[in-house]
This record gives C-alpha cells, sequence and structure tokens, in this order.
C-alpha cells in the first residue's frame, strides 16, 4: 500500500515547509519537494499536513456501557477528531482488571480497524480502592494502570502499585482527587492528591502521569517536580483551558476560575504540560440530566486547542503538535507523532482557515454531552490517514 501526500504545509514538533510526504506499507519513507511516484495522490495544495494526534485519556464505554459509546462508535468519533490512537480508561462495566478484559477492548478495536489503542487497567481491583492483587496477573501488553475517575485514597496501595509499575515499565495514571475531602473542596481535593502522587513517585522512581490538571496549585507542584527532574508527565484537558466556571457544565475536576486556566496555558508555553487530553467522557442526555459529569470531546478538541492556543498567539503550531502528537506518543513507546521517515504513516490533512459552528446533533459519537453547541472554532479535519490509509474524509464517511 502506498500513498504520496503532495504540497501541503508539513508541520510536526520540528518543522514546518511546504512538501510532500511518501508512505510506503504504513510507514512514511521519504519527505521532500516534488516527489515522483506511481500510487495514489493527494494534493494538499493549501492545506496543512500534521502528524495525526494521540489521546491519552478517554472512555470509550465499552464493556457493560455501550449505551453510551461502544468502540466503533468511539473509534469514528475519533478519527473524526483527527486521532488515530487513544488511550482507553478501565472504568466500564466490568472495570478493567483483568487480561480478559483488555483481549476483548483489543480484538474489537483490531476488528473495527480505525484507529489504534491502548486499554488502561485499574490499579485497584474494581476500582474498590483496596485489593491491588491482580496486577500481578498482567501481562506485557500493559502500558498504562489508572484508576481514573477516582482517586486511589490508600497511601499505601498507592505506594506499592507505583512499586510494581516501575519495574514493569508502565506509566501510572493519577486521577489527583482525594475523596474524603472533595465534599469540603474540589480544589483542595486535587491539590492534595497531586502532591501526595508526587511524593510517592519521587520515593518509588515510578513513572507518574497527572490527568486533566485543573488548578494553579497542582500545575505548580508538577513545575516543581519536573524541574527537579523527576518521571513525572502531565496533560491538561480542552475544556479547562478554554472555559471558566463551575457552573458552566458538570466535568470532574471542576471548570476552574481564569487565573486556573491562565495558569495552565503559561505551562503549555513554557514546556511544563506534556499533553491535551480530552477525556472523552460520552453520556446520554438522561445522565447527564442526572447529574453525570463529562463531556464528549475528542470530536472538537483540536479545534477548541488551535483556537484558544495557536489562533489567539498562545504558542505556535508546532507546539501544539508537541503536545497532541508526538509528547503523548512518547509516553505510549509508540513510534509515531513525527513526519519523519520510519515513523508510522498517520497524518492528518487540516483546513486551518476553516470555520465551523459546533452542532453536537452530528456527532459521530453517542454522547451528545457538550457545552461548546454553537460555538465557531477554527480549524476543519479534512481527512484522517492511519499508516497510509484514509480512516476519515470530510467529504464522504466512507469506513473501512
Amino acid at each position: 500500500m502506498e500513498l504520496l501526500i503532495k504540497n501541503g504545509r508539513i508541520v510536526d514538533f520540528s518543522k514546518d515547509f511546504t512538501g510532500d510526504i511518501y508512505i510506503k506499507n504504513g510507514i512514511i519513507e521519504e519527505i521532500g519537494l516534488e516527489l515522483k511516484k506511481s500510487c495514489e495522490t493527494i494534493d494538499a495544495e493549501g492545506k496543512v499536513v500534521m502528524p495525526s494526534f494521540v489521546d491519552l485519556h478517554s472512555h470509550f464505554r465499552d464493556p457493560g456501557l455501550t449505551y453510551k459509546e461502544d468502540i466503533e462508535s468511539g473509534s469514528k468519533a475519533a478519527v473524526r477528531g483527527g486521532y488515530t490512537v487513544v488511550n482507553l480508561m478501565g472504568n466500564t462495566k466490568p472495570v478493567c482488571s483483568n487480561m480478559e478484559i483488555v483481549k476483548y477492548v483489543q480484538e474489537k478495536v483490531d476488528k473495527i480497524g480505525l484507529v489504534e489503542a491502548n486499554q488502561t487497567v485499574s490499579i485497584t481491583r474494581d476500582l474498590e480502592g483496596k485489593d491491588i492483587s491482580h496486577l500481578k496477573d498482567l501481562d506485557d501488553s500493559v502500558k498504562c494502570i489508572s484508576d481514573d475517575g477516582k482517586g486511589v485514597c490508600s497511601s499505601e496501595n498507592m505506594l506499592k502499585a507505583m512499586e510494581i509499575a516501575k519495574k514493569r515499565n508502565w506509566v501510572v495514571m493519577s486521577h489527583a482527587e482525594d475523596m474524603e475531602v472533595t465534599h469540603v473542596s474540589t480544589r483542595l481535593s486535587e491539590n492534595l492528591m497531586t502532591v501526595r502522587d508526587i511524593e510517592l513517585a519521587k520515593f518509588t522512581g515510578a513513572q507518574l502521569h497527572l490527568c486533566h490538571v485543573s488548578t494553579k496549585e497542582a500545575i505548580k507542584a508538577i513545575k516543581s517536580a519536573k524541574k527537579e527532574g523527576y518521571n513525572i508527565t502531565c496533560e491538561v484537558t480542552p475544556h479547562h483551558i478554554y472555559l471558566t466556571g463551575e457552573d458552566i457544565y458538570k466535568v470532574n475536576p471542576p471548570l476552574r476560575e481564569d487565573e486556573d486556566r491562565c495558569s495552565l496555558i503559561k505551562a503549555i508555553k513554557d514546556g511544563y504540560v506534556d499533553a491535551i487530553g480530552t477525556d472523552h467522557a460520552p453520556h446520554t442526555k438522561e445522565d447527564k440530566k442526572n447529574g453525570a459529569c463529562g463531556i464528549s470531546g475528542i470530536e472538537t478538541s483540536f479545534s477548541i486547542c488551535y483556537t484558544e492556543l495557536v489562533k489567539k498567539g498562545n504558542i505556535s503550531l508546532n507546539k501544539l503538535s508537541e503536545i497532541m502528537s508526538k509528547n503523548p506518543s512518547e509516553i505510549l513507546k509508540l513510534k509515531k507523532g513525527k513526519i519523519e521517515p520510519g515513523y508510522a504513516g498517520d497524518v492528518v490533512i487540516l483546513d486551518l482557515e476553516g470555520k465551523y459552528k459546533v452542532d453536537s446533533r452530528n456527532f459521530l459519537s453517542k454522547g451528545k454531552n457538550t457545552c461548546f453547541d454553537g460555538m465557531e472554532l477554527y480549524g476543519i479535519i479534512l481527512k484522517t490517514i492511519k499508516k497510509g490509509k484514509i480512516v476519515y474524509n470530510k467529504e464522504c464517511l466512507v469506513w473501512l
């Protein structure tokens, strides 16, 4: 299988030039000027070609909660948003606490074939916060463990889990929430747990990834640990860098104040934020009405980030590519996220000047839950290409 993309503005974390990309057998084989190949060709003149995006934080709700989302609908939503890799959280039903569920998810993902997925396994069995004995039964295909949706309140269990993760070379993904004080202050809850998990990571040497960071105090603690050289990474969500005010929309952690939002953006500019994690959390209308936290965000993520961060002059397009493609690929240990020979032929073709109005009725996700309805955003995904094959085309929704 071969594909030649010609005349596009090619942008990744380190380059920005007009030229061509030749993909063969799923791998970028050559980049340059005026390449000539006898194969399927896309003329990208006037458009931008970037590495496709990698989401460290998605919920596809399968198994058990497929009325909210399933792997097929989640995959379609992902590629429409320019993503070809998703890291799936384990708070399904049953909870992903064993290899049987990992294999079940992987088989469905592979059969559908639109995205590559990594299934995260829970830190504590069934997210109950007590038992971590299942960790010894996981095989080497596991990359990440997380009790996302709940904080691990037991410091002893988190310590032991990090010690195991250090030996197994896993990433420990922290949902930083001290649930004993959440009812008092969600800010205090996030800040306390952030500091605790950083200290445990310092002690154990485990690779810690802080999910959906939202407060100025949490990002300050992360900056400090990074300056000291510890193996700590973090993500922020599109909604936390775009919106403020806890009452606007119910997410967890809540939308914060403008001072927090500005602190997150400054941390991105200064190089302390490693990734954009969508925290794509689809819900039904009824579930949201009953108080469910979460936003269906994977289809709008790039546009929100481009509009807020690049269009407003906060960061360069190169930097956005770094935190949406290169860094998350490296955290998952994937040879993706760069437009270089030898890297996966996963790219997106974009119209950066194109503007559209968000209409959740047209989402490919089952989850129509968003607070961005009616907002105008820049940056339209025209095509998403995975291993040299078009898996999303805005002009004609034809699936594999």
